[in-house]
């Protein structure tokens, strides 16, 4: 009996990986052809239509909606290295659309993983693409919308352990917000200003060197205020370590 087809992946970037850390979308590549995908990438793939979404305007979100349904639709997979991209195709959609169109989005949601579940849970990536001789302690930050709509937790610890024997070293409050909430941290500054400080203690005091998380918007967040604050601690994004990229500039670092 013939081996059966390979899974065939449609990667939806999200805009924080297309705009400022393009080395996500590549390391998420890396990884899903590991585990034996077929990826393809659409290009006229756009934001999932959250910030309008969380912003109430419901009303500019709808098409936004329709188009990526539209457009990914037809994969047998969509995976995207992002809880909070994840969760409002798979959580949101849904409840935002009627008719023909919720029932699309239902189906479009059965098919769609944040990155860490789909490599833990249904492919089960179980060798990295590079081995590192050398892997820094890190913390592990669980996102918001990660953890708390779609269960992410023990994934990406699994993964980071097993695949590249990293020692995690545990943040007493690893699951409370960094206060970006997306437009959150814009609306009320001076709150989501004291979470992050919050973050940032908690972090430093594990005494790892480097934090790692699986959503952009709180890395950026965290590093920005590191890097503000003075702090010495490395952010990367969780691909980029199981993709074995430790070698471009970290986030917030460099050009």
């Amino acid at each position: 009996m013939s081996d059966p087809s390979p899974p065939s992946v449609s990667l939806f970037v999200t805009c924080l990986a297309d705009l400022i850390r393009p080395s996500v979308a590549f390391a998420s590549i890396r990884l899903l052809e590991q585990a034996g995908c077929i990826v393809d990438v659409p290009v006229q793939q756009t934001c999932c239509g959250q910030p309008g979404y969380n912003s109430g305007d419901y009303e500019s979100t709808v098409p936004i909606a329709k188009k990526t349904i539209a457009l990914f639709e037809h994969a047998q997979f969509v995976v995207a290295p992002s809880g909070s991209c994840a969760g409002m195709l798979t959580e949101h959609y849904p409840k935002l659309l009627e008719g023909e169109w919720q029932e699309r989005a239902i189906a479009l949601a059965e098919k769609t993983y944040e990155l860490t579940s789909f490599l833990a849970d249904v492919v089960k990536l179980d060798k990295a693409p590079a081995i590192l001789t050398q892997m820094p302690t890190v913390t592990y930050h669980d996102s918001c919308a990660g953890l708390r709509e779609l269960g992410i937790k023990e994934q990406p610890r699994k993964l980071l352990r097993e695949l590249c024997e990293v020692d995690i070293k545990e943040m007493q409050q690893a699951d409370v917000c960094c206060g970006f909430g997306g437009t959150f941290c814009a609306k009320m500054p001076d709150i989501s200003g004291k979470m992050v400080d919050d973050k940032l203690r908690d972090a430093v005091a594990t005494g790892a060197g480097m934090i790692t998380g699986g959503d952009l918007g709180c890395l950026l967040n965290i590093a920005g205020r590191a890097r503000r604050e003075g702090i010495d601690i490395e952010v990367r994004h969780v691909a980029e370590l199981l993709s074995g990229d430790l070698y471009s500039p970290a986030i917030g670092e460099g050009e």
